[in-house]
């Protein structure tokens, strides 16, 4: 699922969303006392000339890296909605790479000034190399910072990359080095408390917020929430899980009319989006289960057709 394919289904799936085409609960998050890892439950439905049911199960175990695994492991399940026949089990971690950077990817299309082009990278892991391809996809980049926990980080970062852009991808030390003067800034940690402060951001950047998804943790800190304009994947889910944003109306900066629209009402064109050239715009993700379902029947419907993928009786 190449990300230039993924982004225009993540398009399709947000319309949908927008639509009332799809169904989805809150994700379920299985949290026991003492267990070295989580597991969140993340069903949907999908309605249309293609109607299908999708359930991702996915555990974050935060010590993984460590052992030379993805933090996120966990499979993406496929339903008919004829007959409710298992179709599919695939890779949740390569969906969950792929399908978030190209939501972002959506997002920054929308709403980033069509000239951005210095980008700005926090964080060096998987979500840090998806998001460089999809911003590379959007936008004329011609030239990329990284930030991670440690130099040593975000060199190793850059000379894993370096050679599949044009463009130069730049470790630097510290997260103020990596986005003072960039136009695109994306988040990609584990971060607890904000790593981003307001006054490093340049008039007009646009910023994808995607490393915390639950309510505890944040990345940016309350004034850049306040001080620009908010746009989400869900409301539903940034209002009990988004932790950048509940921060900020904790604390008093902002009320619940702050997030100006979700995504997929920007591409149905029920809301505008950046309104001048000026405005700082934040992408809030959290991930939503129809962009797993979405991602699963695709790439469904592309084995199919290519007979790729193990096929068995079940």
């Amino acid at each position: 699922m190449p990300m230039r394919e993924c982004i225009p289904v993540m398009e399709e799936a947000m319309a949908a969303l927008a639509r009332g085409e799809a169904h989805q609960p809150l994700r379920m998050i299985i949290q026991p006392p003492g267990a070295k890892g989580d597991m969140a439950l993340m069903p949907s439905y999908r309605a249309g000339e293609q109607p299908a049911y999708g359930l991702k199960a996915v555990c974050f175990f935060a010590g993984n890296p460590a052992r030379g695994l993805d933090s996120h492991q966990g499979g993406v399940l496929l339903f008919s909605a004829e007959t409710g026949e298992l179709l599919a089990l695939m890779n949740a971690s390569a969906i969950t790479a792929i399908r978030t950077a190209a939501v972002s990817g959506v997002a920054t299309r929308l709403l980033a000034r069509e000239d951005a082009s210095e980008l700005a990278i926090v964080g060096s892991g998987v979500q840090a190399r998806a998001h460089l391809e999809a911003m590379s996809c959007v936008r004329p980049i011609r030239r990329a910072r990284v930030a991670s926990l440690t130099i040593d980080h975000a060199r190793r970062f850059a000379a894993r990359v370096s050679s599949h852009y044009s463009f130069p991808i730049e470790p630097v030390e510290g997260v103020e080095a990596a986005v003072r003067g960039a136009d695109l800034i994306v988040t990609a940690t584990t971060a607890r408390e904000p790593i981003l402060k307001r006054e490093w951001i340049s008039a007009g950047a646009h910023l994808n917020v995607v490393g915390s998804s639950i309510p505890t943790t944040r990345e940016v800190d309350t004034a850049t929430i306040a001080n620009a304009s908010l746009f989400v994947d869900r409301r539903e889910s940034t209002l009990n899980e988004g932790g950048d944003y509940l921060f900020a109306m904790r604390e008093g900066a902002i009320g619940p009319d702050h997030i100006r629209a979700e995504i997929g009402e920007l591409l149905t064109g029920k809301y505008p989006g950046r309104t001048s050239p000026e405005e700082i715009t934040v992408f809030k993700s959290l991930g939503l289960a129809i962009e797993d379902l979405a991602s699963a029947d695709y790439l469904y419907r592309k084995a199919k057709a290519t007979s790729a993928g193990e096929w068995v009786e079940f």
